[in-house]
């Protein structure tokens, strides 16, 4: 079996010499990777799952190769995480310098000048021109989990609003934050308490129609904050400017500035989970700058560090300050070697105009998918900016998940030497997360096996 693709250049952001091409010379997953899974499923716990068992040996540009040879494109890229590249030079010539020097000391013991340029940065590229200050951690979850904390202490308030269709993480915090259960909740409780869920704005399901999802929408979460809690009573209003995991659900337009204006009017934090959609990915450096949102609080973790531990809290200075000195903190939080990574990171982002490279990709897959949609009915919906984008495939006529169909059409694409992800809270959800180096050409072809998929599962 051999199949390989035409598009081979080289990305200027991707790993050294590593041609850009689709190459499938072996079964997906292959002997070697076959051989590595019954490994992994010897020594690494069942509750780790795997998307598409492959085991990598090299990933750049736009492409993950594999111990069988396969070049595979990639739509995923870690699930936005190296947005820069799988091996951004500035990444690793910053990895390597700094690892060579020292690999940790704790910040809150012995601190370094790393941590203290990527706050400086932070607080600089982060939506508003008020004083920001910044605190670094090692996961999303862990940064949603300490904004939490200081929205709390600030405002000696306990109640947490959250929406439907949301994901925070996976400790028992950002659990109870979560929507969905299976497979992030399920017989992990109890859970935190005082957490507050509202509707979401959700255009494609909303019943009186998309174009009144912002407003009505924003009206229901109002009208539940005021009747079940009391606005007086909330620390933190806390939202995905596009929600992730819950299907890249983009809010109607008004939604979210609405929120935020509702949550200043009231002395509650207004806090952006930038975590998925921050770092150029949709097509702003933060998906909250598309409607002018400035949050009290933003966090972001994923493509902060092309690849490496980083998370971070970045808010107004008298919110960050609030708390007692040392309530704050952990161990490996801010560690040196991924600070050096994410100052390549965020340097690759602007050398490379890697915004415009997300709407660049943005504008080549919307009108592609959209031409997918006229041809299969099974696409109910298509939505997303920049390089986030997403199809909702449902029983045409109907609101009905297609849970059959996308399983078939990953299957397929999987096979063929494409790698894609799904997400929503009803499994069905195609989502796209291409790294934003990924060549035009690949980009194309990748959506020609989609196509492809498409015709054979439909």
């Amino acid at each position: 079996m051999s199949v390989s693709s035409t598009a081979s250049t080289s990305a200027s952001t991707g790993g050294p010499d590593l041609p850009q091409e689709r190459r499938v010379v072996t079964a997906i997953p292959g002997p070697k990777s076959a051989e590595l899974l019954a490994r992994k499923q010897a020594a690494v716990s069942d509750g780790i799952g795997t998307v598409l068992p492959v085991f990598v040996k090299a990933a750049g540009g736009g492409v993950i190769v594999d111990v069988d040879d396969n070049s595979l494109i990639d739509l995923g890229a870690g699930i936005a995480v190296v947005n820069v590249g799988n091996a951004a030079p500035s990444v690793v010539a910053g990895i390597q310098e700094q690892a060579a020097a020292f690999t940790h000391t704790c910040f809150m013991v012995t601190p370094y000048e790393g941590y203290v340029a990527v706050a400086e940065q932070l607080n600089k590229l982060t939506p508003g021109d008020h004083e920001k200050k910044t605190a670094l951690f090692n996961s999303g979850a862990e940064a949603v989990e300490n904004a939490v904390k200081i929205a709390r202490y600030a405002t000696g308030r306990s109640a947490v609003v959250v929406f439907e269709h949301a994901y925070h993480g996976r400790t028992n915090l950002t659990m109870a934050l979560t929507a969905k259960s299976m497979p992030y909740k399920y017989n992990f409780g109890p859970f935190a308490g005082e957490i507050y869920r509202v509707p979401l704005s959700y255009p494609f399901r909303w019943p009186t129609g998309a174009e009144n999802a912002g407003s009505e929408g924003l009206e229901q979460a109002i009208s539940k904050i005021e009747k079940e809690i009391g606005a007086d009573q909330v620390a933190a209003i806390l939202i995905e400017p596009i929600a992730g995991e819950g299907g890249f659900i983009v809010p109607g337009e008004g939604f979210l500035s609405g929120l935020a204006e509702y949550a200043s009017s009231h002395g509650i934090v207004f806090i952006a989970d930038e975590v998925q959609t921050g770092f150029a990915r949709t097509g702003d450096m933060f998906a909250c700058e598309h409607e002018g949102v400035v949050p009290d609080i933003i966090t972001t973790a994923k493509g902060i560090a092309g690849g490496m531990p980083l998370a971070a809290v970045t808010g107004r200075a008298d919110l960050m300050d609030a708390v007692h000195v040392g309530g704050l903190g952990g161990t490996y939080g801010g560690n040196p070697v991924a600070c050096a990574a994410a100052l390549g990171a965020m340097a690759a982002i602007e050398e490379h105009d890697l915004v415009a490279k997300a709407r660049r990709i943005g504008e080549i897959m919307l009108p592609r998918l959209a031409e997918m949609q006229s041809r299969y009915p099974v696409i109910g919906d298509i939505r997303g900016r920049g390089a986030m984008i997403a199809i909702e495939l449902v029983k045409p006529g109907t609101l009905e998940p297609a849970t059959e169909q996308i399983a078939a059409i990953v299957k397929q694409c999987h096979s063929e030497g494409v790698l894609v992800l799904t997400a929503g809270t009803y499994g069905n959800v195609l989502r796209f997360l291409p790294p934003l180096t990924m060549p035009e050409a690949l980009l194309d072809e990748a959506l020609t096996i989609l196509d492809k998929a498409f015709a054979s599962a439909t």
